[in-house]
This record gives structure tokens, C-alpha cells and sequence, in this order.
């Protein structure tokens, strides 16, 4: 049991570092600084250790180490996994799926560094490059939260895709999913190409003669305020016909992150996307793409509960749709 805890506790470290890893490829972006080492991976301007770096460089580079680590830590992850004796059900998985995207993460990046597709280049194919990047560095997030989830509690021995609530919630995640490719695209923009008010960003989304990243960026706020009805909807009705019973604080949580982004977002957009409030805004996305993954574990993933357990959990059901008609 000591053993299956400090498991769990490592699970949610390397998580919570890699979200800061992704905070900082974001700060890479922002910055410009994605060409610090030139077109060299995985030396740096072909050196191992830079010499004399300028302060892109510097930016380029400690990303890179940060990332390597993190390499290291699912690495870790995945042997203790298959080194335990008695390890949770999917636990193996979990792990396996963690050092998966990370390797594709690794790879995805490497081709951004290698095919210049960084700094100042505003190519459609750094736009597909982005949006790629975006939405497997949200699976990678994806596989180490469940794998600390089922670290910590009981894992699901089946999928559970009959059910009233399965197909929304898989069409909700895939929502996020678009939902976060066309934000990097909207990233990406604001990055090459800032406005030096709010007028003139609005008049530039909306102008036939803007570069198309300029022209996307409106697309987000509309998607993004779609996808939160979406989910806020969902959420609502899954509290209340106990569809995820067992962790209601999930709910609380999501709702809280709903909030908050709404907040952030407007005042990204008021503020002209302002670096700081880029990494706000990405890690509130995480924290609700972490929130939904949970939430649709819950509803999807059938349990191997103890006998008589699952009666219970039935029963439980049965009396909250009962409140609800009565």
C-alpha cells in the first residue's frame, strides 16, 4: 500500500511538472524565441551547452532541458509501473500512454525546430504544426492525469459507451480538442501579429487584406464560448442524474474553471493578449481539460467495485433521478 501511494504521489508531480513545461513552450512562443538555437536539435546552435547564449537562447534552451527531464520522469513512471507487484489496473497503461505522447511531443517539437517553423515564420504549415502540437500535448495531459487518477483510486475495468451520457461526453471532448487547436492558431496570431489597441485588433480580425492568422483569430471567442455552454450544460445534467457519482467535488471544480476562463479570456482579449495572460489563460485550460478528462472518466469507466459496492452505486442513481421526477 506504501508502495501503490508514493506511485500515486510521483503521478501527480510529474503531471503538475508538466504542466509547467507546457507554460513555458508557451512563454518559448510568446517570446519568440523558438529559434534561440537555430535549426539544431538536439544541440543547441550546435553546441551541447551554448556558449555566450543571448537571452532567446537561454529561453530556447532551458525549455529544452525542462522537457528532457520530463522525459526522464514518465521514463521513471512507466518502470515503476512494471516493476511493482501489485500495481492498479491500468496503472501499466496509464504510463505506457504517458511515454507515448511524450515521445510524439518530443518529436512534433524537434520538427518545428528542424523545418524552421518558429520566431517569425507565419507559414500555413506552422499552423498545422501548432495545432498538432496543441492537441497532442492535451492527449499527453490526458494520459498522466489518468494515470494518476488510477493510481490514486480504482480504475476502470471496462468502457461504458451504451450509456445516456457516453456520446456527449465523447463529442464534448472532441470539442475541447478543436477547441484548443484553434486556440494555438489564435496564439500564434497574436504572437506574430499584435494590435496596438483593441480597435485595431478588431479591425484587423474582421479586414479582407489581414494575414490569415489575423482573420482566424476571431473564431476562437465564438467556439470557446460554445464549447463552455456545452459543458456547463453537461455538467449540470450529469450532477444532477448522479451519472459520476463518487467524486461530486469534480463538479465544483469544473464549474470554478468554467468561470474563471470566461473571466480570463475577455480579459485577454481587452488587454491584447499581453504574455502574461497567455500563460494565465493556458494554464486555466489545462486545469479544465484536466477537469473534463476526470469527469468523462467517471461517466465512461466502469469500476471493479467490491460486492455488493455496485449495488449500492445503483441504488444511489436510482434515488437521485427519484428526486429529480419527485
Amino acid at each position: 500500500m506504501k508502495s501503490r501511494n508514493r506511485y500515486a504521489d510521483f503521478s501527480w508531480f510529474v503531471l503538475a511538472y508538466n504542466i509547467g513545461v507546457i507554460l513555458w513552450g508557451a512563454y518559448v512562443r510568446a517570446t519568440g524565441s523558438g529559434a534561440g538555437c537555430g535549426a539544431h536539435w538536439p544541440l543547441c546552435n550546435g553546441e551541447v551547452i551554448p556558449a555566450a547564449p543571448a537571452v532567446e537562447t537561454m529561453i530556447e534552451y532551458t525549455h529544452r532541458l525542462m522537457s528532457g527531464l520530463s522525459l526522464v520522469l514518465v521514463l521513471a513512471l512507466v518502470v515503476w509501473a512494471w516493476r511493482t507487484k501489485t500495481p492498479r489496473r491500468l496503472q501499466r497503461l496509464g504510463a505506457g500512454l504517458s511515454l507515448f505522447f511524450i515521445l510524439t511531443e518530443a518529436l512534433v517539437g524537434a520538427g518545428l525546430v528542424l523545418f524552421e517553423l518558429v520566431a517569425h515564420n507565419d507559414s500555413l504549415a506552422r499552423a498545422w504544426w501548432m495545432m498538432v502540437h496543441l492537441i497532442n500535448t492535451l492527449l499527453l495531459v490526458a494520459a498522466l492525469t489518468l494515470n494518476a487518477w488510477w493510481s490514486t483510486f480504482d480504475a476502470p475495468v471496462a468502457l461504458r459507451l451504451k450509456g445516456r451520457f457516453a456520446w456527449p461526453v465523447i463529442l464534448g471532448l472532441l470539442g475541447m480538442l478543436f477547441l484548443g487547436a484553434s486556440g494555438a492558431i489564435t496564439a500564434l496570431g497574436d504572437t506574430l501579429f499584435p494590435a496596438g489597441s483593441l480597435a485595431e485588433g478588431i479591425q484587423q480580425d474582421f479586414s479582407s487584406a489581414s494575414h490569415f492568422l489575423v482573420r482566424l483569430r476571431i473564431y476562437h471567442p465564438m467556439i470557446a464560448v460554445l464549447a463552455w455552454a456545452y459543458w456547463v450544460g453537461l455538467v449540470t445534467l450529469l450532477k444532477r442524474s448522479g451519472a459520476a457519482a463518487g467524486h461530486p467535488s469534480l463538479y465544483g471544480f469544473l464549474y470554478a474553471v468554467f468561470t474563471a476562463q470566461l473571466a480570463v479570456g475577455a480579459a485577454n482579449v481587452i488587454l491584447m493578449a499581453p504574455v502574461w495572460m497567455q500563460l494565465v489563460h493556458l494554464l486555466v485550460t489545462d486545469l479544465i481539460w484536466i477537469g473534463v478528462v476526470l469527469i468523462s472518466n467517471a461517466v465512461l469507466g466502469v469500476v471493479d467495485l467490491a460486492p455488493g459496492t455496485l449495488d449500492k452505486e445503483v441504488d444511489y442513481r436510482a434515488n437521485q433521478k427519484t428526486k429529480l421526477v419527485t
